[in-house]
């Protein structure tokens, strides 16, 4: 497989009145095209430091980054616009690039709105919306720009236990169907199993990469997180990782 992504040697130190603190310690790994990674690590380990990074909103101290394609962040609330529709909404991506009469890009928004379930809902608003549907907005925004790569940062904590669920199955088929490359940070060992085709887990500040895991479930085509969830050996992916992280570390 061709990388996507390449991080070599990463370290990002932040300076405050108190000295110098290092959160990030040659952190390398790689994305290849049509993968999921996961990165799973404890809160405050950095794992928002590093998309910030990718995305060039913060700068590291030191590294080589290498990104073949355009990225799409989505954040952990889905900062959607109350006065705006949910049409909008979605459009805002293109607005800002100045493509909104752009037919082309258009109709990549119907088509993603019609084949996910949100057509009929174009031109309500966010508060009218349960949280789960807000996601799959949210996503949507984030795809209609069609970057080649999509960044989550923990894009379902905020969901209860039971749409957590659903929301990561309909999140999975869209990412799949739509062929992205995906960085997922979560701290949910679970969801980094249930999401990822390769874990990486992050150590505690000064973060370092401990190891890396390849998730093979026996699932090919028919895989969803929620399938994956039911497979014996996904309790034994977990305790790997759960081993990995130390319990003190959750």
């Amino acid at each position: 497989m061709n990388s996507i992504v390449e991080v070599n040697n990463l370290t990002k130190n932040f300076y405050s009145k108190e000295g110098e603190i290092e959160v990030l310690s040659n952190i390398s790994f790689s994305l290849d095209q049509g993968e999921i990674l996961s990165l799973l690590g404890p809160s405050g380990s950095g794992k928002s430091t590093i998309l910030n990074i990718l995305t060039n909103l913060l700068k590291p101290t030191s590294g080589q980054i290498s990104i073949n394609g355009t990225i799409g962040y989505m954040f952990q609330k889905d900062h959607l616009l109350e006065w705006r529709s949910i049409m909008d909404n979605i459009t805002i991506g293109i607005e800002i690039m100045h493509k909104k009469n752009d037919k082309k890009s258009m109709e990549r928004i119907e088509r993603l709105l019609k084949t996910y379930g949100l057509w009929d809902f174009r031109n309500m608003y966010p508060n009218e919306l349960s949280g789960g549907m807000r996601q799959r907005v949210a996503l949507i925004r984030t795809l209609s720009v069609d970057p080649d790569i999509l960044l989550l940062d923990e894009p379902f904590s905020a969901l209860d236990y039971q749409t957590r669920l659903m929301v990561n199955d309909d999140v999975y088929k869209i990412i799949k169907n739509e062929n992205k490359s995906v960085i997922l940070v979560t701290h949910d060992i679970s969801e980094a199993i249930a999401m990822g085709d390769t874990v990486a887990v992050l150590s505690k500040r000064p973060s370092t990469i401990k190891k890396t895991f390849d998730i093979d479930l026996g699932l090919k085509d028919d895989r969803t997180p929620f399938k994956c969830r039911k497979v014996p050996s996904f309790q034994t992916y977990f305790d790997l990782l759960w081993k990995e992280l130390d319990n003190n570390e959750i």
